[in-house]
């Protein structure tokens, strides 16, 4: 079978799977905790449940509510952990809420907040000197991007490749799909790539530690503001439940040391909003509807070659 079929197949069953598991859900107890599950993301610690033990603890604390942290293996496998009703909460990327969204009404829950703002940014960068001057300048060239799943490491870089009239599939020489934000970057570093597809928190981390010499690299284009990662809900929790919750996101950063709050892959933020409007954020992800699953499994066959 080839990989745009495994990828069509491998959709459809997370859609599937939401129809063939009772809905049991746990209630918030100490002893029937509620279970939420993190994408992989870059910039968490090795323990993704320590990350957010202070916040989930003082919610507990306050609100009553309990929680049982764990990472999922991939961007899908949280998908379907929601939509399967294996997870009450899940901490996705926005294009993964818009997934979870479609395939069982996953509900969002909050986004968080850093220096007043809810949004973030996608990049595409490049090596100085190469004769990659716009994003056109892609023809015939090479491109590392992350996972297809990711908001930032492919979804916007592709809207945005598309948007430059250049077709990503038949233009673009070679495409490298690494599967995160940092193998994107390495491999434009290792010279493996002409121009690679990031979040520009993970690139502005690669550049203060070090790994990248902005002498030597640039930002070739920068996406419109993305709303931030958000937290979604299971929409079969109860109602009361989701307004609790709600509630406690909204105020929990009045209970916290502020060093201790994390948001998506576990970065320092200020807080959380849960009054972000979900028709507000699914509006933002309309516009990547150039970005199609035929695309990317064209995409995922062009890799394999």
């Amino acid at each position: 079978m080839k990989l745009k079929q495994l990828f069509t197949a491998a959709t459809a069953a997370v859609v599937m799977s939401s129809s063939v598991y009772a809905v049991d859900l746990p209630t918030g107890t100490a002893s029937d905790p509620l279970r939420v599950m993190m994408v992989p993301a870059d910039t968490g610690g090795a323990d993704v449940a320590e990350d957010y033990k202070p916040v989930f603890d003082a919610i507990a604390k306050q609100y009553g509510v309990h929680f049982k942290v764990m990472s999922g293996e991939s961007y899908a496998a949280v998908v379907k952990g929601l939509c399967s009703n294996q997870a009450d909460i899940a901490w996705y990327g926005p294009v993964t809420f818009g997934q979870a969204h479609k395939m069982c009404g996953a509900e969002l829950l909050a986004l968080d907040v850093k220096k007043g703002e809810s949004v973030y940014y996608s990049g595409i960068f490049t090596k100085i000197g190469n004769g990659v001057d716009t994003i056109t300048d892609l023809k015939g060239k090479s491109i590392s991007v992350g996972s297809t799943s990711s908001t930032s490491s492919f979804n916007f870089p592709m809207a945005m490749i598309i948007d430059a009239g250049v077709d990503p599939v038949n233009d673009i020489a070679k495409v490298i799909i690494t599967g995160s934000h940092t193998n994107s970057i390495a491999a434009l570093k290792e010279g493996r790539t002409d121009a690679a597809a990031a979040s520009f928190n993970s690139w502005e981390k690669a550049v203060n530690k070090g790994i990248i010499d902005p002498s030597k690299f640039r930002v070739l284009a920068k996406s419109e503001p993305i709303p931030n990662p958000p937290l979604a809900m299971n929409p079969n929790l109860s109602p009361e439940l989701k307004a609790k919750l709600k509630a406690a996101f909204n105020d929990i950063h009045n209970h916290v040391n502020p060093e201790l709050i994390r948001g998506y892959g576990g970065k320092k933020v200020d807080r959380y909003d849960a009054n972000y409007s979900q028709d507000k954020m699914l509006a933002v992800l309309k516009k990547l509807s150039k970005v199609t699953d035929e695309l990317k499994a064209d995409l995922i066959d062009k890799s394999g070659k």
